[in-house]
C-alpha cells in the first residue's frame, strides 16, 4: 500500500484505516460498515499480498460529517 501522506491526515477528524481480513467478503463488509458511520473514500480495492495470509484494503474518513449530512 502506499504510504499514508500528510493531506490525509490534515485536519483533526481525518483518519486513514488500513483493514486486514481474512476474506475479500468481510473487508468490503468492514469498508461498508465504516461507511454507514462516516463520510468515506467508499468501497475501495482489495488486495493479497504474496505470502501473508489473508486480504488487506485502505479506507480514509471524516469522522466529523455523517453520511448525508451537508458539507
Amino acid at each position: 500500500m502506499e504510504p499514508i501522506d500528510a493531506q490525509h491526515i490534515s485536519e483533526p477528524g481525518l483518519i486513514v484505516v488500513d483493514i486486514t481480513a481474512a476474506d475479500e467478503p468481510t473487508a468490503r463488509a468492514a469498508m461498508a460498515a465504516l461507511e454507514q458511520h462516516w463520510v468515506t473514500s467508499g468501497i475501495g480495492p482489495v488486495r493479497r499480498e504474496p505470502g501473508a495470509p489473508g486480504v488487506k484494503a485502505r479506507i480514509y474518513a471524516d469522522t466529523r460529517r455523517r453520511p448525508g449530512a451537508s458539507a
